[in-house]
């Protein structure tokens, strides 16, 4: 009675195909797990929420994957992966810092923190997160990225290579990223913390 309805289902392919990265599977899969963890806490370290963090990194990754890489990236893909997610990052700061006041930040921050300090420590480190936060999304990217790689324990050599920036020029533009940081803060808040 149903013959002819239903068409022979063929078996479906359970490995996927390389995307226009050129990765194949197996090397896509070895860069996901060497490299997402330390992402989500770059971004966690960034953004101050987990979550956000994680939607982040699984962001980078599927540009990854659906992204032709240059022959210069395919290279250093982590590089490519870091430069990324950091962006992402900026770019989210960026549209919370449009659409939250600092004010309603410090309170959500206060409540859900059930930490040992007091109440007044506890608005005093929120603010003080939330007032590096800003500072950090009205620099440059590269600037960001470097002073946020750098806090996150990143050596000079691996800075160099995930910003694709030459060995020996990481100490001046850390030097400079720090110049314009503390110049931005200076101009945002008036004094020192």
């Amino acid at each position: 009675m149903l013959e002819g309805v239903i068409q022979q289902i063929e078996p479906t392919q359970t490995m996927r195909k390389p995307g226009p990265t050129s990765l194949l599977p197996s090397q896509f899969d070895e860069i996901f797990l060497s490299t997402y963890p330390r992402l989500v806490a770059i971004l966690r370290r960034m953004l101050g929420d987990s979550g956000r963090a994680e939607e982040l990194a699984s962001e980078a990754f599927l540009k990854l994957y659906s992204t032709t890489l240059p022959p210069t990236a395919r290279s250093n893909v982590p590089g490519w992966l870091y430069r990324t997610a950091m962006n992402l990052g900026i770019d989210d700061l960026r549209s919370r810092s449009r659409h939250f006041r600092l004010g309603a930040d410090a309170t959500r921050e206060a409540t859900s923190n059930a930490h040992s300090e007091d109440g007044l420590q506890q608005l005093l480190r929120t603010e003080r997160q939330q007032r590096v936060r800003l500072v950090l999304a009205k620099l440059k990217p590269e600037a960001a990225q470097l002073l946020l790689l750098r806090a996150s324990g990143y050596s000079y050599k691996e800075l160099a290579q995930h910003l694709e920036i030459a060995p020996a020029s990481v100490g001046t533009m850390l030097i400079r990223a720090e110049a314009a940081f503390e110049k931005k803060y200076l101009e945002l808040f008036g004094s020192k913390d």
